[in-house]
């Protein structure tokens, strides 16, 4: 996972909070020099990002960019926070006075933005200086918690751990889709070519048989050596029936 270094967090605030109105000159702002990172990161990776390569996506020069978009490090910040603006534009949130619901329509969001952005899963939080996209999505996603019986400080032990579940699985399962062959599905071809090889490596087949056991239901169900997006549709609903079990025993402390 890469790390976010190397960052003037004092001049990444102003990058963050200002005003970005197009350049008379060039035609360009931050906004718009972000949102071409954006969608050259989605197509082709964030190694993809360069200040040449965005500078001639832009037709301008690399100078042009400086004053807009700060360095390259500022940019992926700045990529990060345009992006979780956008995270509810394609799953609105949930209005629904059912709080399962609209935790729910977190994860669905989360999860969906991941797999439209992969490049975000490979990058450490770290301690983020927060832009008004980040800041907006925060703002949402505690407004769904608010008022469901959690503390403050529970919401948001909450939310980080939502948030976890949901992108170590969308990473997982992003890692998978790249190692199948383009139009390959499942994993029963490829399991097939390795199978005598690793079983003959392994030897006596007792050795691991719970691991050979499940490893086998799940080839059998799924088709799959590995389902991380069922490991996140079971584990959200696991998070939701823990959050409503200690909902429940809070409710019955209060009244004894």
């Amino acid at each position: 996972m890469a790390k976010r270094a190397g960052i003037d967090e004092f001049k990444l605030i102003g990058l963050l909070w200002r005003e970005s109105p197009v350049s008379p000159r060039s035609g360009i702002s931050t906004q718009s020099i972000t949102a071409l990172a954006i969608a050259l990161a989605d197509s082709e990776g964030l190694h993809a990002v360069t200040i040449r390569r965005l500078a001639q996506e832009a037709g301008v020069t690399a100078m042009a960019l400086y004053p807009h978009i700060g360095g390259r490090a500022e940019l992926v910040e700045l990529m990060l926070d345009q992006v979780a603006g956008t995270t509810y534009e394609t799953v609105p949130l949930s209005e629904s006075a059912d709080w399962r619901d609209r935790i729910t329509t977190i994860a669905e969001a989360n999860w969906t933005s991941c797999h439209a952005h992969p490049w975000i899963t490979d990058l450490a939080v770290g301690r983020p200086v927060p832009g008004p996209g980040a800041s907006a999505k925060y703002e949402t996603e505690l407004r769904a918690l608010d008022g469901i019986g959690l503390t403050d400080i529970e919401m948001e032990h909450t939310l980080t751990a939502l948030l976890a579940l949901v992108q170590g699985t969308a990473r997982a399962a992003l890692a998978a889709r790249d190692s199948r062959q383009p139009g390959e599905e499942h994993d029963t071809d490829w399991w097939t070519n390795i199978e005598p090889t690793l079983t003959a490596a392994i030897g006596d087949q007792a050795r691991f048989p719970i691991a050979s056991r499940v490893s086998r239901s799940l080839g059998k169900v799924t088709g799959k050596a590995n389902d991380p997006e069922g490991a996140y549709r079971r584990g959200i609903g696991l998070f939701l029936d823990g959050i409503e079990r200690h909902l429940e025993t809070t409710t019955a402390s209060r009244r004894r």
